[in-house]
């Protein structure tokens, strides 16, 4: 029998196919999935949405009369760039409860959200904010995104497996830093940071599965695939220009790889532990994947099997380099 990949680090610069390759496994049947993929049946995390409830707690404040808390506006980067620890401890949460099968049922999943937000910041070094606010515009502000709240907790508890036996974990993030930033980039910016901040459980068991893409690809794929009317969406969101240039003008993969200790693989050091992780590329400098966000009926069978062939070839490398 094929080996399965415990856990997957499915990372890239934004629109560069990362979404649509979590679509294509989805889609796959599960013997096909194993023995040429070597995956699960798949568990998935990802720190997008959390993203979006940033933006969007920030909205509500502006329409309160308040500053925002997250970023300088609705089309601008992080106020504080050690945000991107913030997510990284959100996801080792999310991650811990899933193991955990935890389910909560708060009065308000509203202010649960707050609370977590306030305590995976203050892991990644950052003052509070949230909890810094008024009662009444606290209440206020639960009271407009209550409904948000409710349905990602829902979510995530529809989103536990029965066990992770047997299974892939995909963990899906964007990093990058400014265009035409020096490397290595400096934290909080870029995959070294925000890697070596994931718990040591995950990091013991991953692999990374990197989209490939240049900069300027990640630019246009951005452009072709953002809804407006659909903003929280992972196949459709777009990513505002500035952040684009800012925040995944570049980003450090290339130069973490040369770096390592060990050919095909990524070192990463958390303080307390050195890592070795290996690393496929599945090169999507020439899109291959855009077709994914339609209806499946109309993919092409030309086009599935040059994903396919692609991203076989990626995850046989892994799970080689995983299992030597």
């Amino acid at each position: 029998m094929s080996k399965i990949l415990d856990t997957v680090l499915l990372l890239a610069l934004p629109a560069s196919g990362k979404s649509e390759v979590r679509r294509y496994l989805k889609h796959l049947p599960p013997d096909a999935a194993r023995n040429d993929f070597h995956m699960g049946p798949t568990a998935q995390l990802d720190d997008f949405p959390y993203v979006h409830m940033m933006r969007r707690i920030d909205d509500e404040l502006v329409k309160l009369g308040k500053d925002r808390i997250f970023f300088h506006s609705g089309e601008r980067p992080f106020k504080d760039t050690w945000d991107w620890g913030t997510l990284i401890h959100l996801v080792n949460e999310d991650y811990a409860d899933m193991v955990a099968k935890k389910v909560q049922k708060p009065a308000s999943a509203a202010q649960l959200l707050f609370n977590r937000f306030e305590a995976a910041a203050k892991k990644a070094g950052m003052k509070p904010r949230l909890g810094k606010l008024d009662a009444g515009t606290r209440k206020s502000l639960a009271q407009a995104l209550e409904k948000e709240a409710a349905q990602m907790l829902e979510d995530k508890h529809k989103n536990y497996p029965d066990t992770l036996q047997g299974k892939t974990l995909v963990i899906e993030f964007a990093r990058g830093g400014p265009d035409k930033a020096p490397m290595p980039l400096k934290a909080p910016l870029g995959y070294g940071y925000s890697i070596g901040r994931l718990s040591p459980e995950i990091l013991s068991k991953a692999g990374i599965l990197y989209v490939w893409v240049t900069p300027e690809e990640s630019r246009r794929k951005n452009q072709a695939r953002t809804d407006p009317n659909d903003p929280g969406s992972i196949l459709h969101h777009g990513v505002p220009i500035e952040v684009m240039m800012n925040d995944y003008g570049c980003d450090d993969m290339d130069w973490l790889e040369v770096h390592s200790q060990a050919k095909g693989t990524v070192t990463i050091e958390t303080g307390k532990k050195k890592f070795t992780i290996p690393i496929a590329r599945f090169d999507n400098r020439v899109d291959k994947t855009s077709f994914l966000r339609d209806d499946p009926k109309s993919w092409r069978p030309q086009d599935v099997q040059a994903v396919h062939e692609g991203l076989k070839a990626a995850l046989e490398k892994l799970a080689q380099s995983v299992a030597a």
